[in-house]
């Protein structure tokens, strides 16, 4: 018998897991370095409960929390390829891929669902930070023509919350396409006169902010999230002038005309609820025209809505 191997490493490697467990049952506040216990968090919807901090909240949450009593039906999204580029930087583009969703349970970065907001069917999607970042890639793309072509298709609005911080690059000029497209997308929303509104969470960046995110009939956001296309370092070193306080954060931009309203996370279904029951029966929303499911190009006049 070896006293170390078969004594001494078994019971190290049972006090480093108690170690880990013991860490993981509480978060540090990125605001106020407050220590909160994981389950009081969740509970509160990942909103800090001394400092307001609201922290990262996953798809599938996102979804249950919007909801009415938590409950829709999960869209079934089109595949998309694995890896167009076969692209390789530290370790495999396809490994990363693996990797996330394995982390997630997702297959990429969106969720989509669709239920009652307020007793109104809606169509609602959601970004994923936890998924590589939730990067605009092509199956995200693919993700949001889809939800959008559902809302369509079932004459519902469509709302999307916002969390990426931009285009993937793994997959190139593949993924910037998908700004086009799901700017294009967003025509067939207007020309069946249907809402769709954003939720800006932290972070919206890069090319989701330059193409569907800040497209919106109504832009909500949560309290301190950063938005924008560059971040704050790269502008200030670009312009050599110290930016002002609170540069990109949501307030600021809600101040400067860029965003509607700063929602709190709790107020945001009731929010949400309020402005599709408005939205939907307005005089020229009574009875919203079912129209195709297309893509309608750039140049081409949107059809006449009787």
């Amino acid at each position: 018998m070896n006293w170390i191997t078969d004594t001494l490493r078994p019971r190290i490697k049972n006090l480093l897991s108690r170690r880990e467990t013991e860490e993981n049952l509480w978060v540090k506040c990125p605001q106020s370095g407050q220590m909160v216990f994981i389950k009081e968090l969740e509970a509160n919807h990942m909103v800090v409960p001394g400092s307001g901090y609201h922290m990262r909240m996953g798809a599938a949450k996102r979804l249950a929390h919007t909801f009415d009593n938590g409950k829709y039906e999960e869209i079934a999204l089109p595949e998309a390829p694995l890896d167009p580029l076969k692209f390789r930087d530290e370790k495999r583009y396809a490994d990363r891929l693996k990797e996330a969703r394995t982390k997630t349970g997702m297959p990429d970065a969106l969720k989509i669902g669709v239920g009652l907001v307020g007793g109104a069917l809606t169509t609602i999607a959601a970004q994923d930070m936890d998924f590589m970042g939730g990067s605009l890639g092509t199956a995200a793309g693919e993700a949001i023509v889809k939800g959008m072509m559902t809302a369509v298709e079932r004459s519902t609005p469509f709302i999307i919350f916002t969390a990426s911080g931009g285009a993937r690059m793994q997959e190139g000029i593949l993924s910037l396409m998908q700004m086009p497209r799901t700017t294009l997308a967003i025509q067939s929303l207007r020309a069946a006169r249907l809402p769709y509104l954003v939720v800006l969470t932290n972070p919206t960046t890069g090319g989701v902010t330059a193409s569907y995110a800040m497209l919106g009939d109504i832009h909500l956001a949560e309290p301190g999230a950063l938005i924008g296309f560059a971040g704050p370092r790269v502008i200030e070193q670009t312009i050599r002038e110290k930016l002002p306080e609170g540069f990109q954060r949501s307030e600021y931009l809600r101040d400067h005309g860029m965003v509607d309203m700063v929602v709190e996370r709790h107020e945001l279904p009731a929010i949400l609820a309020r402005l599709v029951m408005i939205l939907t029966h307005a005089p020229d929303m009574a009875a919203p025209r079912r129209v195709e499911a297309q893509i309608i190009p750039p140049g081409v006049p949107l059809p006449a809505v009787s």
